[in-house]
């Protein structure tokens, strides 16, 4: 399978690249969306199902809908005798009872246990809509967005079906995590093959930062950062990667026309050809990682 027009050649199909922000606003969807619509064809899958935007720059056509689905317990009054089994089993306090059985569907991790554990069986599940995901094409960009409704506790089964449905598409896979290190994340980058850390130049970046980088660790993961918004001077987020001994696969300047198409939801890569040359070599060097960490595992 060859990536990026013939840059590089790899072995394997659908290969995962995640991109991953200790926060909000660092340039995880400028770096993800932009590598995306450089490679050719590949899939973009924004899985920051509480905050989409990648769909925004891609505008992508033929969509395709799926509404996502939960299990949660339903009591049947009638049948329950008060014998407190679920309340007792159920480690996240999704249950209770006064007089009557109680649940509270926010905080309900959808484990069926009660279900099972119920001696009168007067608990069964029913579907609630927790949010849904598109499908559509930009070019030769395969676009799958994620969707949570208001007010859901977590995001994590539409995470889920999102990256199940990416594994039928063929060639680079780019995942476009949500900001942070909470479980979201951690589902996002599960079957990864390499993560990209995105960083800009303050300490209070390098602080969430440092919170993904322990994770991809935690996790195993071959990793490279690439530093956003690069001025001249100081770049407190340049020197944790050094002392880390992070790869640092890119630089994206601080430039004014960049910011400027960025918040006007345009491709910058398709914009000018500066910023296409950027996203090519960037991706280049990012496939020449995967490459190379490939070829050491194989030798281990």
């Amino acid at each position: 399978m060859k990536y990026m027009r013939g840059f590089i050649t790899m072995g394997e199909d659908n290969l995962k690249i995640a991109v991953l922000s200790g926060k909000g606003g660092t340039g995880k969807t400028l770096l993800s969306v932009n590598l995306a619509a450089s490679a050719g064809e590949c899939t973009y899958v924004d899985c920051d199902v509480e905050e989409p935007n990648g769909h925004l720059y891609f505008k992508p056509k033929e969509l395709e809908k799926e509404k996502i689905t939960i299990k949660i317990p339903h009591v049947d009054l009638e049948a329950c005798n008060g014998c407190r089994e679920c309340v007792n089993f159920c480690k996240f306090n999704a249950l209770a009872y006064t007089n009557k059985l109680l649940i509270f569907e926010e905080i309900c991790h959808s484990c069926g246990g009660c279900v099972l554990l119920c001696p009168e069986k007067a608990l069964s599940e029913k579907e609630k809509p927790i949010g849904g995901l598109e499908k559509g094409k930009w070019e030769n960009v395969t676009v799958l967005t994620g969707i949570l409704n208001m007010g859901e506790a977590s995001g994590v089964p539409i995470i889920e079906r999102l990256l199940d449905l990416s594994k039928s598409m063929e060639g680079l896979c780019f995942i476009d995590c949500p900001p942070g290190s909470s479980c979201v994340v951690m589902e996002s980058v599960r079957d990864a093959d390499y993560c990209i850390l995105v960083a800009e130049p303050t300490l209070f970046g390098v602080h969430n930062f440092e919170m993904v980088y322990d994770l991809v660790r935690l996790f195993d993961k071959p990793h490279g950062a690439v530093l956003n918004k690069c001025m001249k001077g100081e770049n407190p987020a340049e020197k944790f990667c050094i002392d880390k001994g992070i790869k640092i696969l890119g630089r994206i300047p601080f430039h004014h026309e960049l910011g400027r198409l960025n918040s006007e939801a345009k491709i910058v890569a398709q914009e000018k050809k500066v910023f296409g040359d950027m996203f090519s070599l960037l991706l280049k060097t990012v496939l020449g990682e995967v490459c190379h960490e490939a070829a050491v595992n194989s030798q281990r």
